[in-house]
């Protein structure tokens, strides 16, 4: 069943442009952020939002929010008009913004929850369950007496995630959640994540430049670019119709390793500091792989998709050449 329907919405900003040399001369300028998007997402899904910076992601996620209107197009969240902003539909979502803070600099974290807990009207009981589920999953005990404004990136993060999750919301909105975050604060922020959509049945919406993130968390991705939807479904089918090859990486200890890999079948390959990279179809891996093994030991070998982003990347330039032929 679909818990978030939106129909066709565009929102446009218009800001005012001053003339040279003549500085009292102006004219409007519009610029479309969103351009008749249509999306369906079902209770439960976490999906991904991919696109280069400006495509309109961050826009369309503050229209389902209700944060900003949308200038034309119709939505549906949770049974609400998101920008109507109804108290009861405020109660059941959530969004955390990676370069926003939600909670009080000057206050210890806990002081910050504790307030959230009287303006959502948590119960009791449920606030102390919810917050120490958050505190166990994001290893965060000793971040609650200390204020935010003495916290790094990744320890203001989970706090910020931490307040979000109190008052159980049905859906949360995610725009870069682990941006700037080191390798473990982020590796930890994901696994809360798959945690709490696993356990909460909640539904999540993730924008992300961190392939990772999509990667370990998204079944599903939207692609946007300029505003528009180039493509939704599943990842795994993505990266099959646009990057069906594999790659696989050789570790060559030797002179006499890479005269080995420069006789190996295959016309796509490279040298890159002591690896050895080739590249090949799926319906030619088997022989590849089989004349690999013959040559190299198998722990010096790793057989790999092609990375998410270079995907992406393959999804833009078809999209470009289509609308240069067109």
């Amino acid at each position: 069943m679909s818990i978030i329907s939106a129909s066709n919405i565009s929102k446009d900003f218009t800001k005012v442009q001053y003339g040279w040399p003549n500085f009292w001369s102006r004219h409007l300028e519009t610029k479309t952020a969103v351009d008749n998007l249509s999306i369906q997402i079902d209770e439960g899904e976490l999906v991904g939002f991919l696109g280069p910076n400006g495509a309109g992601k961050t826009t369309f996620l503050k229209i389902l929010s209700g944060i900003i209107h949308p200038t034309l197009g119709q939505a549906n969240v949770l049974g609400f008009t998101p920008w109507q902003r109804n108290h009861d539909f405020l109660r059941q979502i959530a969004i955390v913004m990676g370069q926003k803070n939600q909670l009080w600099w000057d206050l210890p974290a806990i002081d910050s929850f504790n307030m959230l807990k009287e303006v959502y009207e948590i119960p009791t009981r449920k606030y102390h369950k919810n917050l120490d589920q958050m505190v166990e999953v994001l290893n965060m005990k000793e971040l609650l007496t200390k204020r935010l404004r003495n916290m790094s990136l990744g320890e203001r993060m989970k706090c910020e995630l931490t307040a979000s999750f109190l008052h159980d919301p049905k859906i949360i909105f995610l725009d870069e959640p682990t941006i700037g975050l080191d390798v473990i604060s982020a590796k930890s922020i994901r696994t809360f994540l798959k945690e709490i959509n696993k356990t909460k049945k909640c539904t999540l919406i993730l924008t992300s430049h961190y392939m990772g993130d999509i990667e370990e968390l998204c079944k599903r991705v939207i692609i946007i670019n300029h505003g528009q939807k180039i493509y939704d479904g599943d990842l795994a089918e993505l990266k099959n119709k646009y990057a069906p090859e594999k790659e696989i990486i050789i570790l060559l200890n030797d002179l006499e390793d890479k005269k080995k890999f420069a006789h190996l079948k295959g016309k796509n390959k490279k040298i890159i500091e002591n690896k050895g990279i080739i590249r090949v179809g799926k319906e030619d891996l088997g022989l590849v792989v089989s004349e690999i093994f013959d040559n190299f030991e198998i722990e010096n070998v790793v057989i790999q998709d092609i990375e998410t982003e270079e995907v992406i990347t393959r999804v833009f330039e078809k999209k470009q050449e289509s609308s240069a032929k067109n």
